[in-house]
């Protein structure tokens, strides 16, 4: 499956467009048959179409955010269109915030609070076992499937009963409009309740866009985007980034083939092989 996310960059000098104007980074993060790949990429604006160019053939599941750059995903019949529990979260955590330290911790806001804390609690236990994806998928539909009907019956109760424009009507409206993609995940063995692996993946390009501030043009955005993935990649196949990136830049010379290529690319390598002499991939 694949997890998608994104943020924004400035890029000083492009053609035809403000130095002010937001441009955005976007963040692919998805299983190889190896290990896992993350892509960055660079584009002018938010729009679904930097992910469906991305996803052109793809078969399977993709998860994301409530963005509605996002909505296209749903009528893709080839794609499995996954929902983010962790935004779900946040919106009723906002409502608690606002209710201030000294309110009580029975009213509505911790009802819908504990059914999220039930749900995460049940992906705890199945972390401690090591099941296949199927066994996955059964285990959800055993143990979780019951909890989200009964919160799902909660939630329509609440909106007739609440001011759809405080935080916890806006909580409520949220979740129900995100439903029908947020109870998918109980049905994908390979995923999880929510998107952090993305959020997770985009992170360090945040934390970087502190510091550097901006792009100069659009090759340098571009450029920082493939750094950014091959570094990103590296570190989540456990190698080392300033090896990997001294391995690739020494055998970058003498590769001859996209199988060449291919070898180099992070999650077909291991520590061990960082080690190998220079021109390995083409002897």
């Amino acid at each position: 499956m694949i997890n998608i996310d994104e943020t924004t960059v400035q890029v000083l000098h492009e053609p035809g467009r403000s130095p002010t104007t937001k441009s955005f980074m976007w963040i692919f993060r998805g299983e190889t048959p190896h290990g896992t790949g993350l892509v960055y990429q660079y584009h002018q604006t938010r729009s679904g179409d930097a992910a469906a160019g991305f996803l052109k053939g793809y078969r399977g599941a993709v998860q994301t955010d409530g963005y509605k750059g996002y909505d296209f995903l749903d009528s893709k019949k080839d794609i499995v269109h996954l929902g983010c529990w962790a935004h779900a979260r946040r919106k009723f955590k906002e409502a608690d915030k606002a209710r201030g330290k000294k309110a009580k911790k029975s009213g509505s806001v911790n009802v819908a609070l504990k059914y999220i804390r039930n749900v995460y609690g049940i992906e705890k236990e199945l972390k401690s076992k090591n099941l296949t994806p199927e066994e996955r998928v059964q285990f959800r539909k055993e143990k979780a499937k019951p909890i989200l009907d009964d919160f799902e019956k909660w939630l329509r109760k609440k909106s007739t009963q609440i001011v759809p424009k405080s935080l916890l009507g806006k909580a409520v409206s949220y979740t129900l409009k995100q439903w029908h993609r947020l109870i998918k995940y109980v049905d994908v063995g390979e995923a999880t309740p929510d998107n952090n692996l993305a959020e997770n993946a985009i992170r360090p390009f945040v934390i970087g866009r502190k510091n550097w501030l901006f792009a100069g043009t659009p090759q340098g955005a571009q450029a920082s985007a493939t750094i950014y993935s091959l570094i990103e990649t590296a570190k989540a196949n456990n190698l080392e980034p300033y090896k990997y990136l001294r391995f690739l830049f020494e055998n970058l010379p003498f590769v001859e083939s996209q199988e060449d290529y291919e070898r180099l690319l992070p999650f077909n390598l291991t520590e061990d092989q960082l080690k190998l002499p220079v021109g390995w991939s083409v002897v």
